[in-house]
């Protein structure tokens, strides 16, 4: 493969190579990693294809960006500002080519992308020395077809009708302060959120010197044992009904909370009574449950704790992102279970690459908080970039803001406000069905 280390009077890989980028974010996924993944992986070529497989793993992440076009047209803005001539591939060569490469080289992306950003950031959640981070579940639409529903059987019909879609589940542990993956696993949605939650601990996503949050659907004996197994802290809010846990205190203490044991693990109960005034004058109060490994009230005060609960909002910011911005509420392209997964990680592996350059550019404001880094004006200056094929290749000195960063750092979101979400159903935005409002995207 070409090696351009020498060179830089390229914008682009020359040859069947160019149409290979990811325009500015080729910086974040450069050609050596995508190159060195697929050698991993056992996808290293032999000879030169028309679509050489580095071309074909940058156009899986495009995919991403592009989520509302189809193949044809997300090779077209990686091709639209390249010299020369770069016909768009016959679908079946697409589609053969994306088979070839298949699922390793992608996910193996996805794990030396995930948690670039979390870390380093000095912007980056931390409480009481301990980073931040959210766990949470949610559902993805895939196309209704013959081999998708034997891998991805669809929900039983509710009370309105059956489900659209088959689903899959993703469950993902998430950096509260720059929102970027720290690790992920998905499959079918007839697997529950604890099952996969429980692989995730086993991946040694979680560690000492992380405190996790999450919601009441986690607080259980088995995964406060998992997660204690890990070393992280955890913050989690519990039931408070009749299937609530037993929780009887061993030990009050000075802040109003108290001590017990769930299971083998010890942990600190907080009981607070939260109230919170809407923008209209409405007046919501809710009685919190609050649990946690963190004993010593003088290190974590318990209204600290239920202030900082709150952060558990930042995982739910980004599946928004990732299902309403990336992927504007529609279903995958992939008709078949294996396309499916490939798919799944590329979009995981976009968002973060597209989260680390935002990271990147936060770095260089330190009194910027990176919840005000707009992530739509992120993903369409992205956008614009690939479609220019621009700062593919960097100079000899590296700009870790660029595009990208300058119109983030240019546009910055106000300093978000304290929210609060009742549990209803809104009215749809058309009381008419909608019937195959998708169809026509991927032509």
């Amino acid at each position: 493969m070409p090696d351009l280390a020498s060179d830089l009077s390229f914008v682009s890989a020359p040859g069947v190579f160019a149409p290979g980028h990811l325009g500015e974010l080729t910086q974040v996924v450069p050609f050596e990693m995508i190159d060195e993944v697929l050698t991993d992986q056992g996808g290293g070529e032999q000879r030169v294809r028309r679509l050489p497989s580095r071309v074909v793993v940058y156009l899986l992440l495009a995919g991403g960006l592009f989520e509302h076009l189809g193949w044809a047209q997300v090779w077209a803005r990686l091709t639209a500002s390249l010299s020369g001539s770069h016909p768009v591939p016959a679908g079946a060569s697409l589609t053969e080519a994306m088979r070839r490469v298949g699922i390793g080289p992608v996910k193996a992306l996805f794990d030396v992308l995930k948690g670039s950003a979390a870390t380093t950031a000095r912007q980056s959640a931390w409480f009481a020395g301990r980073l931040l981070v959210a766990i949470d579940g949610t559902q993805i639409a895939v196309p209704d077809s013959a081999a998708n529903l034997v891998a991805f059987p669809k929900p039983v019909a509710g009370p309105n009708g059956p489900v659209g879609y088959p689903m899959l589940r993703l469950v993902a542990v998430v950096a509260c302060g720059t929102r970027t993956v720290i690790e992920a696993v998905f499959g079918t949605d007839k697997v529950g959120e604890l099952t996969y939650a429980a692989r995730l601990t086993a991946t040694g996503a979680l560690h000492a010197g992380m405190l996790l949050l999450a919601d009441r659907n986690f607080a259980t004996y088995a995964f406060l044992a998992q997660v204690a197994a890990t070393g992280s802290d955890l913050l989690v809010r519990a039931k408070t009904g009749g299937n609530a846990m037993k929780l009887p205190a061993t030990r009050h203490l000075a802040d109003g909370s108290f001590l017990t044991r769930a299971g083998q693990v010890t942990i600190r109960v907080i009981d607070a009574q939260v109230t919170a005034t809407t923008a209209d004058g409405v007046v919501q109060a809710g009685t919190y449950r609050l649990l946690t490994t963190l004993l010593d009230p003088h290190e974590a005060p318990a209204l600290a704790l239920v202030r900082l609960y709150h952060q558990r909002w930042e995982i739910e910011t980004s599946y928004a992102e990732l299902k309403s911005t990336m992927l504007g509420g529609r279903v995958l392209r992939a008709r078949h279970p294996a396309a499916v997964v490939q798919e799944t990680w590329a979009l995981l592996a976009g968002y973060q690459a597209l989260r680390t350059a935002m990271a990147d550019a936060v770095l260089a404001r330190p009194d910027v908080d990176p919840d005000r880094a707009s992530f739509t004006i992120a993903l369409n200056t992205a956008r614009d970039q690939v479609i220019r094929a621009a700062g593919i290749i960097t100079d000899t000195v590296i700009d870790l803001v660029g595009p990208i960063g300058t119109a983030v750092l240019d546009a910055l979101l106000p300093p978000p406000r304290p929210r609060i979400r009742a549990r209803i159903i809104k009215r749809a935005i058309s009381k008419y069905q909608a019937r195959n409002r998708h169809a026509d995207r991927r032509s």
